[in-house]
Parts: C-alpha cells; structure tokens; sequence
C-alpha cells in the first residue's frame, strides 16, 4: 500500500504540473481540485508512513519528473517543488500541532497548505500574483482535500 500511494502521488504531482505547462494557469483549479488536493490528503497520510527527509526527495522527484518529461516546464517544476515544500512545511506544522483523529488533522492542516500552495504556485510559476485564481486553487484544494481525506481515511 505504501509503494502504491509514493507512486500515486508521484504521478498525480508530474500530471498536474504537465497539464499546467500545457494548457496554461486557467486549468489549475481543475488540477487543484484533482491532484492538489490528492497530495494534501495523501501527504499527511504518507506522513504517518514515511520519514521528513523520504517526503523531501518524493517533491524533489515529481519536480525532476516534470521537468525530464517536459523541459518546457521547467519554470513550472520549479514552482511546484517550491511551493510543494513550502506546503508541506505549512501543512507537517499544522499537522503536528493540531489533536484528535487523523480526519481532523488532514482537514485543518490542509486548509494551511491549501492557502500557502495556492499562492506561492501561480506566483512562482508565472511571475505574477493572480487573486483569482489564487480564490479558485484555495478553494478547490480545500475541497478536493476533504473528498479525498474522505477516500484516504478508509485506508487508515
């Protein structure tokens, strides 16, 4: 179970950045909703399986994976390790911190790394800030984290 949800979030992070790289910014509420908030949940559920430093190289080889499979996306690899990281710090923070079931913690600790995603992403990727669709990612990783929490939290 635990190769299968490495190789999952590896996937979902590389086709998420790809589909950015090709069709552009307007397709990431979409892929939030998807894949970001798939690596929320999955991301805390992998950090009760896996050490810090296994997670560090998991986001550092879905940004590599992007870039090998498309060099064009290299700004967007870039972006998405970078705010992959400074997610994960957000969301391991919260995490740590908060108590009660595991549902619970993935839920409020990824509203924090729903918000610091889905500004440092489109900022970094893009070089500009876009309050729009930073609206629509939060509010799409949120969402998508809690379904998918739903999904994971019967794996728990």
């Amino acid at each position: 179970m635990l190769i299968a949800a490495i190789v999952v979030y590896a996937i979902a992070m590389t086709l998420a950045n790809l589909s950015i790289a090709t069709f552009g910014v307007w397709v990431s509420p979409i892929n939030a909703f998807l894949f970001i908030g798939l690596d929320l949940a999955l991301r805390d559920w992998l950090q009760m399986q896996i050490k810090a430093w296994q997670m560090a190289l998991l986001i550092a080889f879905s940004g590599g994976l992007t870039y090998a499979l498309n060099q064009d996306a290299g700004m967007i690899a870039i972006a998405s390790a970078a705010s992959f990281t400074l997610a994960a710090l957000a969301d391991w923070a919260v995490f740590s911190k908060v108590t009660g079931s595991w549902f619970k913690r993935a839920n409020v600790s990824n509203v924090a790394g729903a918000a610091v995603d889905s500004v440092a992403f489109p900022t970094i990727a893009f070089g500009v800030l876009m309050p729009e669709i930073i609206a629509l990612q939060f509010a799409a990783k949120v969402a998508g984290g809690y379904v998918w929490s739903v999904l994971l939290g019967k794996l728990k």
